[in-house]
């Protein structure tokens, strides 16, 4: 079943004195394109969480955030006595009029007046948190898996209008060849000059096996087929889907190059437009 690569997950989780917020939200991207945003609390964490995200959704824009609400008495901030101090004696040099209290609002207010200490997360916080991860990480997938339903019936439909259209070609197939034998005889009788006709056959022929697009809508159609085989059965699907997608234009090209019919002409710019549609959907699977 293909996955979209657009998907979104959040979980909530407490310890006795905290409510930790894990959101993960993702779009689509050639590779994997992680943005961590995490609390000083785990820091040290980060590249042990970029390594669990990383395996487990593979491909894609991913934004990942912790948010940590202090929900008791803990609390890692400290003043920095020494700097306020400093803070206030500088103030008061500048002869800057205000009370000790005017000058101490202003103090606090200066960088490196709080500083975070280090704290030591125990065994219990840190295997909620992977908890808390990993339930983010499958509402995540559970997204993509979804929206992978939606783009898989589009995708079908896109790819079963491109065989329909190259069947439709096949009524136009004779029609085509005795047309291109009545312009060539057209012209040679406007000429009014003498001609070997057997010769003249013997070059139509040429000429006709130069405009042939049997191998051409052979291939077409292979691609097509083995289109659905890989949504069907693979997983992360999409960049073989659009080497696919590549293959299939290729072949439409050339259809188109050799047609000389209008209809077939028409034709292939129908499965152009359904071609460029198919590119558009499978730049989003996984």
């Amino acid at each position: 079943m293909l996955q979209s690569m657009t998907g979104y997950g959040k979980s909530e989780a407490n310890t006795e004195n905290l409510k930790i917020s894990i959101e993960i939200k993702t779009l689509n991207s050639k590779s994997l394109d992680l943005f961590v945003r995490i609390s000083p609390r785990y820091r040290n964490k980060e590249l042990e969480l970029r390594k669990i995200i990383g395996n487990k959704l593979v491909r894609g824009k991913i934004d990942f955030s912790i948010v940590i609400e202090n929900l008791g008495v803990e609390n890692n901030s400290r003043i920095n006595v020494n700097a306020v101090k400093n803070y206030i004696s500088n103030l008061e040099e500048l002869h800057i009029e205000g009370s000790q209290l005017d000058f101490l609002k202003m103090a606090i207010r200066m960088p490196e007046v709080f500083t975070n200490q280090e704290i030591e997360i125990s065994d219990d916080e840190w295997l909620l948190v992977l908890e808390c991860l990993n339930s983010s990480l499958e509402k995540v997938n559970d997204f993509r898996a979804e929206e992978g339903k939606s783009l898989e019936i589009v995708l079908k439909k896109y790819n079963q209008n491109i065989l329909n259209s190259l069947f439709e070609i096949e009524k136009y197939e004779q029609e085509r060849i005795e047309s291109v034998r009545q312009k060539l005889e057209k012209q040679l009788a406007e000429l009014k000059v003498q001609f070997d006709e057997q010769r003249f056959h013997q070059e139509l022929v040429y000429y006709i096996e130069k405009l042939d697009i049997n191998e051409e809508k052979v291939r077409l159609k292979q691609h097509c087929e083995y289109f659905f085989k890989v949504i069907e059965e693979e997983e992360q699907a999409g960049k073989k889907l659009g080497f696919i997608a590549q293959e299939m234009g290729r072949e439409i090209n050339t259809i188109g190059s050799k047609a000389n019919h209008s209809e077939i002409q028409k034709l292939v710019v129908l499965m152009k437009d359904e071609l460029e549609k198919i590119k558009e959907q499978t730049n989003n699977v996984l």
